[in-house]
């Protein structure tokens, strides 16, 4: 019948006083509007802290002398977004890929207006304010004379600036792309040197395929791009695929505003149709490149008493590269959590 579920959800969704939208969405993006910043209302000047005390605790490890990380510097590259979830409650969680950016040499710096990747205004169907955040991002890299405009490992900041820039007719000057399609060339042309020799005793892997960025956007060539990576890190062999996969993949439940929504019984009954598909998998790993997709796969397996582990992409690249450090091993289970250290 080919009915757009998401749009549905969001034109009713859209019919709704904004007052009585779901709380939690509500706030997120209020937060966003407000802070100019992102979802969880941080100053910039927080966010500046952060980054810069990060970044110093990241030149102490070897290898990692000279690691430059910035903001609003203008002529980079690459202008990359961050999802506010990793400064505020794992700032850890910020030097894998910052090492991943390094090892390239890539010329990249954060921006500051609207900083925060994530776009809950969007899930609010609140059209003004989604429109606003997405003009302002692109505006001000336009400013900076970025090249590209890189999006982290997150599919609905993915699509919020995909579609934004579609929906509201937005002009830019940059290209918008998403890191994980980076991680793909940088291997190809070996400037990122992976390998899956790490892997002697044969963990298994999967992964997720963000409805945002595989279904709603970039289709399957993303999810080859991801699948890719994945084999690289792992081994070709390490990887079990989920059935179905790609752009015929199920949802997790944890997208379209539903981890803020407040239905958390509703979307833990949901999400029992993709814990069941990861089990069926075997796997120890479920490579998850979005924030709602880790957090909703996360929690599913805790709630229905599963033994995976639900990590970030940039964890496993860091972890064949001999790289990652010991802070940076929140989601690793213990056969991994002290592997290369």
């Amino acid at each position: 019948m080919k009915i757009n579920i998401p749009q549905l959800i969001y034109d009713l969704r859209a019919e709704w006083p904004r007052e009585d939208r779901p709380k939690g969405i509500l706030g997120s993006c209020d937060h966003h509007v407000k802070s100019r910043g992102g979802a969880m209302g941080v100053p910039l000047e927080d966010f500046k802290f952060t980054v810069e005390d990060l970044a110093e605790e990241c030149r102490e490890q070897e290898g990692f002398e000279d690691l430059k990380v910035d903001i609003d510097r203008e002529g980079a590259f690459f202008a990359l977004n961050q999802n506010s979830r990793e400064p505020v409650t794992e700032p850890d969680e910020l030097l894998p890929l910052w090492k991943i950016l390094h090892t390239v040499g890539a010329d990249w710096t954060y921006y500051s207006e609207m900083w925060g990747g994530e776009n809950y205004c969007m899930f609010l169907a609140d059209d003004p304010n989604w429109e606003m955040i997405i003009r302002a991002q692109c505006e001000h890299i336009d400013k900076l004379g970025c090249k590209v405009f890189l999006n982290t490992e997150c599919g609905h900041s993915f699509y919020a600036v995909w579609q934004g820039i579609r929906r509201f007719n937005i002009p830019h000057k940059f290209e918008f792309r998403s890191i994980v399609e980076y991680y793909a060339k940088w291997i190809r042309e070996g400037k990122l040197p992976v390998n899956s020799d790490w892997n002697k005793t044969g963990i298994k892997f999967t992964a997720q395929d963000p409805c945002n960025v595989v279904r709603k956007s970039l289709g399957d060539k993303f999810a080859d791009d991801l699948r890719f990576v994945v084999k690289q890190v792992v081994g070709e062999e390490n990887f079990i695929d989920m059935v179905p996969n790609k752009s015929n993949n199920y949802c997790c439940g944890g997208g379209g505003g539903a981890l803020q929504a407040g239905f958390t019984e509703e979307r833990q009954v949901y999400g029992k149709v993709k814990f069941d598909q990861i089990q069926a998998t075997g796997a120890t790993y479920v490579v998850t490149p979005c924030h709602n997709c880790h957090a909703q796969v996360e929690d599913i397996g805790h709630h229905f008493g599963g033994e995976y582990h639900t990590i970030h992409l940039w964890t496993i690249i860091c972890l064949s590269l001999g790289i990652l450090g010991e802070n940076e091993r929140t989601y690793l289970g213990p056969d991994l959590a002290e592997f290369g250290l």
